[in-house]
Order: C-alpha cells, then sequence, then structure tokens
C-alpha cells in the first residue's frame, strides 16, 4: 500500500515524524487510510471551529495544525464506507486505525496523542470531544 497524490500533499505539509509514523502504520498492510489534512491555515481552523468541530479557533489558541509544518495529522479510514457502513458511524474502525498509528509510533518511539483518546487511558468513552481522525506529536 502506498499514499495516493492527495494524502501524499497532505502529509508533506506535517512534522517529519509524524510522516514516519503514518508511513510505518500503512505499511503494516492491515488497513488503508487517507490523510485528509495536515497544516491548516487560521481560515480554515476558524471555519472548523465556527462548525463546532475543533475546539481551537486558530486565533486566540493556535492549533496543532496550524505550525509549519504540521505537528498534527487527520486522517481517515479508506474506503470511507464498507458494506454499506460509513466511517463516521464505525468506532471499531477508528480504534482498529488508532491501535496501528499507535504500534507504529512505539516502533520509531514517537510520542503521539490521538483526539479519540485525548487523556491516553485506553478509555475513549471519557472524552468530551471526540476528534477520531486527529493524531498529534506531544
Amino acid at each position: 500500500m502506498r499514499f495516493g497524490k492527495r494524502s501524499t500533499e497532505n502529509l508533506n505539509s506535517a512534522h517529519p515524524d509524524l510522516v514516519r509514523v503514518a508511513n510505518k502504520a500503512l505499511s503494516y498492510g492491515v488497513m488503508d487510510f487517507s490523510v485528509i489534512e495536515g497544516h491548516r491555515s487560521v481560515e480554515r481552523q476558524k471555519e472548523l471551529y465556527d462548525d463546532g468541530k475543533s475546539k481551537i479557533d486558530g486565533i486566540n489558541r493556535k492549533g496543532k495544525h496550524n505550525y509549519t509544518p504540521s505537528r498534527a495529522i487527520d486522517i481517515m479510514p479508506y474506503p470511507a464506507t464498507v458494506n454499506g457502513v460509513n466511517v463516521w458511524g464505525d468506532n471499531q474502525r477508528w480504534c482498529v486505525l488508532a491501535g496501528l498509528m499507535f504500534a507504529a509510533a512505539s516502533e520509531i518511539q514517537v510520542n503521539i496523542r490521538w483526539g479519540g483518546d485525548w487523556d491516553g487511558d485506553g478509555n475513549n468513552a471519557d472524552s468530551k470531544f471526540n476528534d477520531y481522525p486527529h493524531f498529534e506529536i506531544v
């Protein structure tokens, strides 16, 4: 497996450690996934904040996506729908993807945090704001 053109472009705006983690996770061949966002402009950050998809507005508080290179990436399982189930309602696929990212990060010794388990306690049910696509360098 390898990333497509759009994923590669998005990934190339990210910190080299995140690039290495994503490439390692994809290399396992367990699940295909897309990189849907790397670096994010202030305007894009504000748009996501206004839509309730981010807790950070990019103006009063800078997010990890707002750095150059980006200290965060957003990824999602590919394809978006499997057997009629859309990924946005399929928590199992997100958890498998998170497991791949954590395995890759551990293997290459990069510390990451997932938006599905902000406090890193292994329980995503205690998060008040789930951002399943989000992975960041800690």
